[in-house]
């Protein structure tokens, strides 16, 4: 049934309900004011029943702007193919394999000359112009996740310090003591370096697609598409790209992946210890 005629009969329904229960109050129980705000919930409600006319698409909104659930998409979800090397949706009838390669690029357009930027555009042109099927190119600056390799830099300055706290006891150690003093000094400095500043990463993909009623026809076609993208920036710019598989892919798609939750964690906490501080 139409939404506007929805919401008609519910407002035309609700304002009836409210007038009979304002009729059907007893006069002697109920106080004169309580049935002046009956009549004006009933009105307000009649008049909300006709605008719907003319206001649905304001009336929608305003109705549902409690709900905290957005529905982005009534197709199914995505999910990895079984070689883990394509992205897999459902639209109608057709299996959709989406297959990324990645392009890795060694040198930034800051660092070169005008005339190795002309000829950088015209690489790049080139590249656009790989394949007949349509082909997105993207590029792509997100946080690196440093939490692992912090993790084994504090690893490293627990075993050093265990060391120079078994020397200053008079205890016996593997190495001379201005050795273990340096190390302990060096992890210390190269812990402050990299835990003070986020690290970003700059990269750069390209996404074809097919589509199949089978799904492994669709992941085939998608792959050989991606091989050909392949071949082609090869060829262009003389680097060797791949396929992205497995849990990378997720850096493309998924946005914790682009911003690690516990690395900016990390950082809101260190900026509220400095302003308390």
């Amino acid at each position: 049934m139409d939404k506007k005629i929805l919401l008609l009969m519910g407002f035309l329904g609700a304002s009836v309900l409210v007038m009979v229960i304002d009729v059907s109050l007893p006069n002697a129980l109920v106080d004169p004011l309580i049935r002046i705000l009956l009549l004006a919930i009933a009105l307000f409600l009649s008049i909300m029943a006709f605008s719907t006319r003319f206001y649905t698409y304001l009336l929608l909104p305003m109705l549902k702007q409690r709900s905290r659930h957005v529905v982005l998409s009534t197709d199914d979800a995505y999910w990895l193919s079984a070689g883990q090397d394509a992205v897999m949706h459902r639209e109608g009838i057709l299996f959709a394999a989406t297959v990324l390669v990645k392009i890795p690029m060694y040198v930034s357009a800051t660092q070169m000359n005008p005339e190795e930027k002309l000829n950088f555009t015209r690489q790049v042109a080139r590249l656009v112009a790989l394949s007949q099927e349509p082909v997105r190119f993207t590029t792509q600056l997100h946080m690196m996740n440093k939490d692992n390799y912090i993790k084994t830099l504090r690893d490293t300055i627990n075993e050093v310090d265990t060391m120079e706290a078994a020397l200053m006891s008079g205890g016996t150690v593997s190495e001379p003591e201005q050795v273990i003093k340096g190390k302990s000094s060096m992890w210390h400095h190269m812990l402050d370096n990299v835990a003070s500043t986020p690290s970003f990463e700059l990269v750069s993909f390209a996404a074809v697609s097919a589509r199949s009623p089978k799904e492994f026809e669709a992941v085939a076609e998608a792959q050989r598409r991606a091989r050909e993208v392949i071949s082609g920036i090869s060829a262009v710019f003389g680097v060797s790209s791949s396929i992205v598989t497995g849990s990378e892919i997720l850096k493309f798609v998924e946005p914790e992946y682009s911003i690690p939750y516990s690395t900016v964690a990390e950082q809101i906490s260190k900026s509220v210890r400095e302003q308390v501080i």
